[in-house]
């Protein structure tokens, strides 16, 4: 795909500025997810066709490496061209890995892990995990579909347009931020009002999240098993929301927008 090719069209591009999500179909192939499920079956020691095996509602498997269909799919052009236009030309760091993937299991009752919240960007000198006004160490959230996950295949629960609800919570916190476990609580009452979707799709799409929308994991209801990825896209630099208009990233308009800066 050559550069400047947009993938997303104006209205979709709109639709982040407002929801905090959009869904990027097709971000790589349903091949290269079948490929990288193969590699995380054999990395938990499980089997898809043994569902004796699977004994617990969530295992955590991981990509630390990019090797093989994970570096193919995150190096996607489709997905290269998506995040250049919500986060902005240059300005994120290119990677090649998807990190800690959670594998979820048709099996109850759920994990102790679906909270509301919005996921740090950085560790604090004191051992917490931080976001912060300027999200330094994350651009976006990236929700990448490795299997088919439909209403009842524990979809992540997203708060429609609750990104616009946190800004003003970190700015309060200046540089240093909040601590998101500590947190969590006052950024789920601020979100409350927000009607709630799923993060559903085939395998290989791909949602590109604001960094503070707030999210949830939930339990599993169906019979396929679900995996997900959810790495941070690094910003190559801080977001700043005070930049001039014309300059401004979809990401930094959403910021923008909730602060209410003229």
């Amino acid at each position: 795909m050559s550069p400047g090719v947009k993938v997303l069209t104006e209205k979709q591009v709109e639709r982040f500025v407002d929801d905090g999500f959009v869904k990027v179909e097709g971000a790589f192939s349903a091949e290269l997810a079948a490929r990288a499920r193969e590699i995380l079956w054999r990395q938990m020691g499980l089997s898809p066709d043994d569902p004796a095996g699977w004994t617990e509602p969530v295992r955590w498997a991981n990509d630390f490496t990019g090797q093989g269909p994970f570096g193919e799919a995150m190096a996607s052009p489709r997905l290269c061209a998506a995040f250049g236009q919500i986060v902005g030309a240059g300005r994120w760091r290119p990677r090649i890995t998807w990190g800690n993937i959670p594998v979820r299991f048709p099996r109850l009752p759920p994990a102790n892990d679906t909270g509301w919240h919005i996921d740090a960007g950085f560790g604090g000198d004191d051992g917490t995990w931080r976001a912060n006004l300027a999200s330094d160490g994350r651009a976006l959230l990236v929700l990448g579909l490795f299997s088919d996950t439909g209403p009842d295949d524990a979809p992540t629960r997203v708060r429609v347009g609750s990104h616009l609800d946190v800004p003003p919570i970190l700015a309060a916190a200046g540089k240093e931020g909040v601590d998101v476990f500590a947190a969590a609580e006052e950024i789920e009452r601020a979100s409350r009002h927000r009607p709630e979707v799923l993060a559903t799709g085939g395998a290989g799409d791909v949602y590109l999240c604001h960094p503070f929308l707030v999210h949830a994991a939930q339990g599993h209801r169906g019979t396929r098993v679900r995996f997900l990825a959810q790495p941070p896209l690094e910003p190559a630099a801080p977001l700043d929301p005070g930049r001039p208009a014309a300059d401004l990233s979809p990401v930094e308009r959403a910021i923008r927008r909730s602060l209410r800066v003229e």
